[in-house]
């Protein structure tokens, strides 16, 4: 359990956190959310006793073990599988101690060592590291590339894993989706609703938040409130809980004017004087409730492109990839001596008003094949074809790091537009949020959010025809996605979109196509399917490794005939033993089908109860139990749902 105890934090003279009292209790997963720079980061640094409370308590359990996701990492020559290792520090001291008493010689220090790495079941690390690894994408060859060999957002992942490997109890993560495509959030998503400790979650991703939290911890105004349920439920209950504070406040500015005007009228009557009194008394002693304040929303827009041509760009028969010497969008390990191809045979046709979204593994080349629409990689082979009037508006992973340093949001406009009236940029400036002396101020100093609205503010102000998007959200707080996907939705041009945020996806993107195993095509399905289509992908992958395997063993023995008939009647029981796994697979898949039918029913009836605003007048207590119910119903429904499909495709096999 984790208590704050009239708790109050500052940053220099700003005053973050004041007066909080909050009790953690173990085993949630909690997701910390609020506005930039309302504290959550500073809330964090607190737990890991980086930063001092200013007023009141923070108690932490005695022996808590705390992991969390480092902010920078060295340019190491460590294997990059030895560097998440290494994040188990006490599993690393006992494999030195291994090492150091075999070098000496010395086999009783050996058997404790050896017993140490049994106790902390280190035999099997470096399989769960991998695993670890594998799931963030990175792939099986690279394991070993040394740190220093990967580009910063891969190292990004580096150090989440690194987290992830280190025992806890407690586990913060700050922004974990950011560097991550879309299967690796799903995999952190699955491997997060595993994790036994208490989770503390910092994020902008409101899918990655349902799909992971039991309560959500809002921070606003100094203040911290506590929710049962998962981000759409805070949601739910906070604009409840605004209706009836505003229902209250209108309320008592009624029976104010009220008392008021009988106060006005007979002040000055002896004959009323005592119950004019009597009313001002009462008016004093009203508490106030505060009107809702509306949080001031961010909008902006992409403006009118000047012209959209019908047939905007094609790819045909391309052949799409790297040249000779250069790295790769993988980011992963040194630059490759030969061209290398990642997706053949692409083609490739944009029309106007297409929205289309990019879905596909890591590494699979979807930033290939934007930058090869983009022009800025010339197809390896075959030919891209652009109309005259395109007019390309492209978003890259890398376009907030390319901003001038010391240079202001006025400097950067104005060095695309030399010749236009200052007030005409200031005026476009404060549009994207950067209003007044905001605009002059050094970008050296701007949050990643701030700096990728700025980025996203000098595409806009060429009035492109065409948006190339890859993961434009890295950095953007809930409120400046919600503004992203209403520009885009609004957006009169074409769009493809690379993201790893599924609401974004939802939103603004009409179709899908899938980028893997070198090639590009369209995909059938929304995100659902492609989430199934991924874990049934690493399903098939493992199937055939077995298969491979197993054909490596047979192709290896010499059979002679007694061996063939034993052989021949092992294949029978094999196979009738098979026949009744089938059978029992057949029926487990009937039950699973009846539990998941049950359960839909039960979350249907959760839902109505959790949508009555009666009850968000009663008992706290029962909307928690409602909410943790829901939260228990949907995690086993997903469980049964994989368990389903593992067993539908064992059949087909």
């Amino acid at each position: 359990m984790i208590a704050f105890r009239h708790f109050a934090l500052r940053r220099g003279s700003r005053l973050l956190l004041s007066d909080i009292d909050l009790v953690i209790q173990s085993g949630w997963r909690l997701g910390v959310i609020g506005r930039n720079g309302c504290g959550k980061s500073s809330l964090f640094a607190a737990l890991q006793g980086q930063v001092e409370a200013d007023a009141g308590d923070l108690d932490l359990p005695a022996k808590l073990r705390l992991a969390s996701v480092a902010q920078e990492t060295p340019m190491l020559p460590d294997p990059a599988i030895e560097y998440v290792l290494g994040g188990d520090e006490e599993l690393a001291a006992a494999l030195r101690d291994e090492a150091d008493a075999q070098e000496r010689g010395d086999t009783e220090a050996m058997a404790r060592a050896h017993h140490r790495i049994e106790e902390l079941h280190g035999y099997d690390a470096r399989a769960r590291a991998g695993r670890l690894l594998h799931g963030l994408g990175f792939a099986p060859e690279t394991h070993e590339y040394a740190v220093k060999e990967f580009s910063g957002g891969w190292r990004v992942r580096l150090n989440l894993a690194r987290a992830l490997m280190a025992p806890s109890e407690l586990l913060l993560l700050d922004e974990p989706t950011n560097h991550l495509d879309l299967d690796a959030v799903l995999w952190l998503e699955e491997w997060l609703r595993r994790y036994q400790g208490t989770l503390l979650i910092i994020s902008h991703d409101r899918e990655f938040l349902d799909g992971v939290i039991d309560h959500t911890l809002h921070l606003d105004g100094g203040g911290a409130k506590l929710y049962a349920g998962n981000y759409s439920a805070f949601e739910r209950l906070r604009a409840e809980q605004l209706r009836q504070q505003q229902i209250a406040h209108e309320r008592e500015q009624a029976e104010r004017a009220h008392l008021q005007s009988f106060i006005d009228r007979f002040k000055a009557k002896a004959s009323k004087a005592k119950q004019a009194q009597s009313r001002m008394k009462r008016l004093e002693k009203m508490a106030g409730t505060e009107a809702v304040r509306a949080e001031r929303s961010f909008h902006f827009q992409f403006a009118q492109p000047d012209r959209v041509p019908d047939s905007m760009l094609q790819i045909e028969d391309v052949v799409a990839g790297y040249p000779a010497g250069s790295v790769g969008d993988e980011g992963q390990g040194a630059a490759s001596t030969e061209a290398k191809v990642v997706l053949g045979d692409v083609r490739f046709r944009l029309e106007a008003g297409e929205r289309i979204g990019l879905l596909g593994p890591n590494g699979a080349g979807k930033s290939t094949l934007v930058k090869t629409l983009v022009g800025e990689l010339e197809p390896l082979a075959g030919e891209r074809k652009a109309h005259k009037d395109l007019k390309i508006g492209y978003f890259a992973q890398h376009t907030v790091e390319s901003l001038h340093a010391g240079s202001s949001p006025f400097n950067h406009l104005q060095d695309k537009a030399p010749g236009v009236a200052a007030q005409v940029l200031r005026d476009f400036l404060g549009g994207w949020n950067f209003a007044g002396e905001r605009a002059f101020e050094s970008v050296d100093g701007f949050s990643g959010g701030e700096r990728a609205r700025l980025a996203l503010a000098l595409i806009a102000w060429d009035k492109p025809n065409l948006l190339l998007l890859d993961e434009p959200t890295n950095h953007l707080d809930l409120d400046m996605r919600e503004a992203l996907a209403d520009a885009l939705a609004g957006f009169d041009g074409a769009l493809v979109l690379v993201s790893h945020d599924r609401h974004l996806l939802g939103m603004v993107c009409d179709s899908f196509w899938r980028v893997a195993d070198g090639v590009v095509e369209p995909f059938d399905g929304d995100l659902d399917d492609y989430a199934r289509w991924l874990r049934s992908r690493g399903g098939k992958a493992k199937k055939k490794a077995k298969a491979a395997k197993a054909g490596q063993e047979n192709s290896s023995a010499e059979v002679s005939a007694p061996e063939t008939k034993a052989n021949a009647a092992d294949e029978r029981k094999v196979a009738a033993l098979q026949r009744e796994n089938d059978k029992a697979s057949r029926q487990r898949v009937k039950k699973v089908e009846t539990r998941v039918a049950a359960i839909d029913a039960e979350l249907t009836a959760l839902e109505a109860k959790l949508a009555d605003p009666d009850i968000y007048n009663g008992s706290t207590a029962e909307l928690m139990k409602l909410s943790q119910q829901q939260g228990r119903l949907r995690g086993e429904k997903e469980t049964l749902e994989a368990e389903w499909l593992e067993l539908y495709e064992s059949l087909e096999a």
